[in-house]
C-alpha cells in the first residue's frame, strides 16, 4: 500500500480507503446496499487494515449510526494507526439535515461515543450548503472541536464537484470529499483539482467505482437487494452505466472484474490531486481487491487520456435519472 499526505492536514491517508456507507446495512426506503451481516463487516474492516488501508470514511448517517459502531469495535486495538473520517450534518436519511453549530458539535460527540474514541481525525460536514461552511458559528464550533483535541481536521464532503468548487472558492475549506471516477470527471472539467492544488486541499475522491458499476459485473440481468439505492435509479440510467463500464474498461484493456475495479482504482490514483480514494467495501475478498490496486501504481497517462477523450464525447449521466 501507498500512502499520501491529506492536503495540508498533515494527516497521512492509504491512497486506497475504506467507504464504510454500505456496512452500516439496510435503511429508510431505498438508502443503502441492503442488508448487512456484522461479522463479515467487522472481517471486512479487519482484513482492510491488514491489507494496508488506514483510512476509514464514514457518517452518523450510514445506517443510523450502525457503521461508526462497527468501525469502533473492530478497530479499537488498532486505533492510533488508522485515519477515521466522519460526517455531521444528517443523522439518518429518513429526516432533514441540522447544520446548526449546536448540532455539528451534538452530532460530533455521539460519533465519538459509536466510535469508542475520544478524537477523530477527520470530521466533514456532510452535504452541507456554502451559507453554513461560512457562518461564523460553524467556523467557531469547527475551530472550537479542534482546539479542544477531539477532531483534528475538519472538511466538507460535498453534494457534487460544483459545490466543492465553491465552497474551496469561498472559504477555503482544509479538506474536500466529492465524486470522480471514469464516469465522472467534473473535477477535472470544473477546474476542481487545479483550485484543490493550488490552496494544498486534501481530496478524497468518492464513487470511484461508480457505484460497483465500474467493476464491469454489473449488467441487465443484475438483480440489486431490497434497500439498495440503485434500484432508485431510471432503468436508462443504468444502461448507460452498463454500457459506459463496459467501453471504457475496453478503453484501457481491462477485463470485468478484479482488472476492472483495479483499472478504476489506479484511473483515481494517476491524479496527484486525489489524496486517498474509497472504495465501498462490504468483504474481505473486497478490501483485499480494492487494497491490491495501489500496488499496480496510477493508469498510464495514455489511459488516462483515452478516459478524458471518451468523456469530452459521451455523456455518462442522462436526463430524469432517478425513478419516480
Amino acid at each position: 500500500m501507498n500512502y499520501r499526505t491529506l492536503g495540508r492536514t498533515g494527516l497521512s491517508v492509504s491512497e486506497i480507503g475504506f467507504g464504510a456507507w454500505g456496512i452500516g446495512g439496510r435503511t429508510v426506503a431505498e438508502t443503502s446496499y441492503g442488508d448487512t451481516d456484522d461479522a463479515t463487516s467487522r472481517s471486512a474492516l479487519l482484513r482492510a487494515f491488514d491489507s494496508g488501508i488506514t483510512f476509514f470514511d464514514t457518517s452518523a448517517a450510514y445506517g443510523n449510526g450502525h457503521s461508526e459502531t462497527l468501525i469502533g469495535e473492530a478497530l479499537a486495538r488498532v486505533r492510533k494507526d488508522v485515519v477515521i473520517a466522519t460526517k455531521a450534518g444528517y443523522d439518518s436519511w429518513d429526516r432533514p439535515p441540522d447544520f446548526s453549530a449546536a448540532a455539528i458539535v451534538a452530532s460530533t460527540e455521539r460519533s465519538l461515543r459509536r466510535l469508542g474514541s475520544d478524537y477523530v481525525d477527520l470530521l466533514l460536514l456532510h452535504n452541507a450548503p456554502l451559507e453554513v461552511l461560512v457562518a461564523d458559528d460553524v467556523r467557531k464550533a469547527m475551530a472550537g472541536l479542534v482546539a479542544s483535541g477531539k477532531v483534528r481536521a475538519w472538511g466538507l464532503s460535498a453534494k457534487g464537484p460544483a459545490d466543492a468548487l465553491a465552497a474551496l472558492q469561498a472559504s477555503d475549506v482544509p479538506v474536500i470529499q466529492a465524486n470522480f471516477n471514469m464516469m465522472d470527471v467534473r473535477a477535472v472539467t470544473s477546474g476542481l483539482f487545479a483550485e484543490v492544488s493550488r490552496r494544498q486541499a486534501g481530496f478524497i475522491a468518492r464513487t470511484p467505482l461508480c457505484f460497483g458499476f465500474l467493476s464491469g459485473t454489473v449488467t441487465r440481468d443484475t438483480r440489486f437487494p431490497p434497500g439498495d439505492h440503485r434500484l432508485s435509479w431510471s432503468a436508462a440510467q443504468l444502461a448507460n452505466w452498463i454500457d459506459g463500464a463496459r467501453d471504457l474498461l475496453a478503453a484501457v484493456s481491462a477485463a470485468p472484474g478484479a482488472e476492472g475495479v483495479h483499472a478504476a482504482l489506479r484511473f483515481c490514483l494517476a491524479f496527484t490531486e486525489v489524496s486517498t480514494t474509497i472504495p465501498g467495501i462490504l468483504t474481505s475478498d473486497e478490501a483485499v481487491q480494492n487494497a491490491a490496486a495501489s500496488q499496480r501504481g496510477p493508469l498510464p497517462q495514455k489511459a488516462v487520456a483515452a478516459v478524458l477523450e471518451i468523456n469530452r464525447n459521451r455523456q455518462f449521466f442522462v436526463a430524469a435519472a432517478k425513478s419516480s
